[in-house]
C-alpha cells in the first residue's frame, strides 16, 4: 500500500482522483461482466452485495467524509462552531440528491417500468436503469475528487493513504452496482456484450466528478469541510432512499442486513489501517 501511495504521490491531486476513479469504473465493469457467465443472479447474492455497499457507504460517510470535516473546521481561524459546516454540507448533500432523484428520469433494478421516477419521459428501460446507478456514481466520484484534494493541505486528517482507502471502499461496492445493472438486462433479453456496455456505462461519471471535486477544494480551502460533508450527505441518501429498500425487496432482510454490517466494518477497517 506505501507502494501505491507513494506511486500517486508524483502526481497532482486532480490527476490523482482521476486515476482512482478510473479503477472504481474498472471495478464497475467488473461486476458488469459477469453478465458474460450469468443469466441471472441468485436474489440472496445480489441482496447481500446490495447490502454490503450501503455498508460500505455509510462507513466511508463518517470515517473518511464526516469526522475529516469536523477535525478540519476544528483547524481553522474564525471557523465559529466545528460542526457547523459539516451540518451545512451533509444537509446540503442529501437535498442536492434529492432534488436530482425528483428530476432526473431512472428505474430502480427490479421495478417495472411504470414504477419510474422522475420526470415522465420515452427513454427506453436500459436508459432509465443506467440512470438509476448513475445517480449513486456521482457523489462517490465527488467524494474520492475531494478526498485528493484535500491532501494538498497537508492536514493530519486528509492523508493520501485514507484517500486510498476511500477508493478503495467505493470501488469494492460499485462491484454489485455494474451487477445490478447489467443481469437484469441480460435476463430481458439483450445481448451480452450490450447488457454489459449499460452496466459500465453506469460509473462513467465518476472520474468527471471526481476531478471536480478535487480541482474545487483546491480552489478555495475554506470549501473543503462543506465538499466532504456534502459528498457524505449525498452518499447516505442514496442508502436510505434507495440501496437498503432494494436490498430488502427479495425478502432476505437478516442477510441483507449483516452484509451491511460486514460492508460497514470492512471500510472502517480499511481507513483506520491506511489513513
Amino acid at each position: 500500500m506505501d507502494y501505491l501511495s507513494d506511486f500517486l504521490s508524483q502526481y497532482h491531486p486532480a490527476q490523482q482522483a482521476l486515476i482512482a476513479t478510473l479503477f472504481t469504473w474498472s471495478i464497475t465493469a467488473l461486476g458488469s461482466a459477469l453478465v458474460f457467465f450469468f443469466r441471472k443472479i441468485d436474489q440472496k447474492v445480489l441482496d447481500s452485495m446490495l447490502g454490503f455497499a450501503a455498508g460500505v457507504m455509510i462507513a466511508a460517510s463518517f470515517w473518511s467524509l464526516l469526522a475529516p470535516a469536523i477535525e478540519i473546521t476544528s483547524k481553522m481561524e474564525n471557523h465559529g462552531a466545528e460542526w457547523m459546516p459539516a451540518l451545512i454540507g451533509f444537509l446540503s448533500g442529501g437535498f442536492f440528491l434529492f432534488a436530482v432523484d425528483k428530476i432526473l428520469p431512472h428505474l430502480h433494478p427490479g421495478n417495472k417500468l411504470a414504477e419510474a421516477e422522475g420526470i415522465q419521459t420515452q427513454w427506453k428501460r436500459s436508459v432509465l436503469l443506467v440512470l438509476a446507478i448513475t445517480l449513486h456514481n456521482i457523489p462517490e466520484g465527488l467524494a474520492i475528487g475531494v478526498a485528493f484534494g484535500a491532501v494538498a493541505y497537508g492536514l493530519p486528517s486528509a492523508t493520501i493513504g485514507a484517500a486510498v482507502a476511500l477508493a478503495i471502499g467505493i470501488g469494492l461496492q460499485n462491484f454489485p452496482e455494474g451487477t445490478a445493472v447489467s443481469v437484469p438486462l441480460r435476463r430481458e433479453g439483450m445481448p451480452r456484450g450490450r447488457a454489459f456496455f449499460y452496466g459500465q456505462l453506469s460509473a462513467v461519471v465518476e472520474p468527471f466528478f471526481g476531478v471536480v471535486g478535487a480541482l474545487a477544494v483546491l480552489a478555495m480551502q475554506p470549501l473543503l469541510p462543506y465538499a466532504l460533508s456534502f459528498a457524505a450527505g449525498a452518499m447516505i441518501f442514496v442508502v436510505v432512499e434507495e440501496l437498503i429498500p432494494e436490498s430488502h425487496k427479495g425478502g432476505n432482510t437478516d442477510l441483507a442486513t449483516m452484509a451491511t454490517l460486514i460492508g460497514f466494518s470492512v471500510m472502517m477497517v480499511l481507513d483506520v489501517a491506511l489513513g
